[in-house]
């Protein structure tokens, strides 16, 4: 038992707030803590127990928290405002709902029934990022396909979806270059060419295409010079 020293009677001690819900005879007795107005006597007589115990609730009510109650209304709402936000591919769905508690039957349930409905769809998502990779990232097949892969869409989808892709990744290639020699063309010649190939490659063009587009743009660049 822990013996606090009195300070001035009832009206000196906190409120004693049960942790859950129950008769007060199953409850444990909460042990009583001094106001902070207890003097220095008081306070030293609280000792390493109090603190311990302070400790050990703070930790109890970090735990409940960080566990709540899995609500499967809640989160297919919330899957639904995700994919008002951004596609998500299939198991981008499916991992959106087990990270927040919902199980592994429950999740592959809801994730069939919004791909029934037509909110989830492997093929159209891949479609969408082979274009965009293409058309406003100005990004080489390679990275498109890493990026299908890192999104986790589904490899016949994703391989239907590149196959759709023209074959002009050097054209693209010199269009990217093109905007970027400009303001590398005024370096030594190696450290321009060695730069812009690496732009290149980067963001998913071959070694020789790479390389054969970033040597023409700075040509190009220097002489209009």
């Amino acid at each position: 038992m822990v013996r606090f020293v009195e300070s001035g009677g009832e009206d000196d001690l906190a409120p004693v707030i049960p942790l859950f819900a129950g008769s007060a005879a199953d409850r444990p007795a909460a042990a009583a803590r001094p106001a902070s107005g207890g003097g220095p006597v008081a306070r030293r007589s609280r000792g390493r127990s109090v603190d311990t115990v302070e400790r050990s609730l703070e930790t109890e009510e970090r735990s409940v928290d960080a566990d709540p109650p899995v609500d499967p209304a809640a989160l297919e709402r919330m899957l639904l405002r995700r994919l008002g936000a951004r596609g998500l591919s299939v198991r981008e769905a499916e991992d959106f709902l087990r990270t927040r508690g919902m199980d592994r039957d429950a999740a592959t349930e809801l994730v069939s029934a919004f791909c029934e409905r037509g909110y989830l769809d492997d093929g159209r998502l891949a479609e969408q990022l082979v274009w965009s990779g293409a058309n406003r990232r100005s990004e080489g097949r390679q990275a498109i396909a890493r990026r299908l892969a890192q999104r986790g869409v589904d490899r016949e989808a994703a391989d239907a979806a590149l196959a759709e892709l023209p074959d002009d990744d050097d054209e693209r290639a010199l269009a990217f270059a093109r905007g970027k020699a400009p303001s590398l063309a005024r370096l030594d010649p190696d450290v321009a060419l060695r730069r812009l190939a690496g732009q290149l490659a980067r963001r998913g063009f071959g070694g020789s295409s790479a390389l054969s587009a970033a040597r023409t743009a700075l040509q190009e660049a220097r002489s209009t010079e």
